[in-house]
């Protein structure tokens, strides 16, 4: 959990199409949920699907210093495309998470590198879509960035009706893969 005026950068990176943007304003609404102060940024290259895409967030109690990351606390990559986009950035201590079979080559350095089949998992579920939210409860679960329970019902809120409960299986399945790491 992040402590008292302690500010936490997280970048949920990949390729388009993983909805990865869509989930680090999920995690966004959740933490503000939660009373803190947030600041986003996103970036991606033009083509819709396949090109690099990344989402930042700078998180703190109060007032961020800086809205832009600098040096990553948390780290999902589900493409190896987004590997060097972070690598020098991540901080000592730092959790990265990645797909382990879309990430062949994940970064390499002193922080806590959790391997997950993230694509697999969504695929046994029924729907690829969902890696984005089996990923970002598994970073959640590992960081304690918010409370699951918060995190869910951003996580609903931002699911179309026939979606819901696939939803909710995809967070249990990131919070089960993260308990196992």
């Amino acid at each position: 959990m992040t402590t008292k005026d302690e500010t936490r950068e997280i970048r949920l990176s990949g390729s388009g199409g993983q909805g990865l943007i869509l989930a680090a304003s999920i995690l966004s609404n959740a933490m503000m949920a939660e009373g803190r102060t947030v600041a986003q940024s996103q970036s991606y290259e033009p083509t819709s699907r396949g090109g690099l895409s990344r989402s930042d967030l700078v998180v703190s109690d109060g007032p961020a210093d800086y809205p832009l990351v600098s040096e990553l606390d948390y780290l999902i990559i589900l493409d190896q495309v987004a590997v060097a986009e972070s690598e020098g950035m991540i901080k000592e201590g730092a959790i990265v998470v990645t797909d382990s079979k879309t990430v062949t080559e994940p970064p390499k350095g002193n922080f806590r590198l959790v391997e997950l089949p993230v694509q697999e998992t969504a695929i046994a579920l029924g729907n690829r879509r969902v890696a984005n939210t089996i990923a970002l409860a598994s970073l959640v679960a590992l960081g304690e960035l918010c409370s699951t329970e918060i995190l869910e019902e951003a996580v609903i809120s931002r699911s179309p009706k026939a979606y819901v409960d696939l939803n909710r299986d995809a967070l249990a399945k990131g919070f089960e893969l993260a308990t196992g790491a």
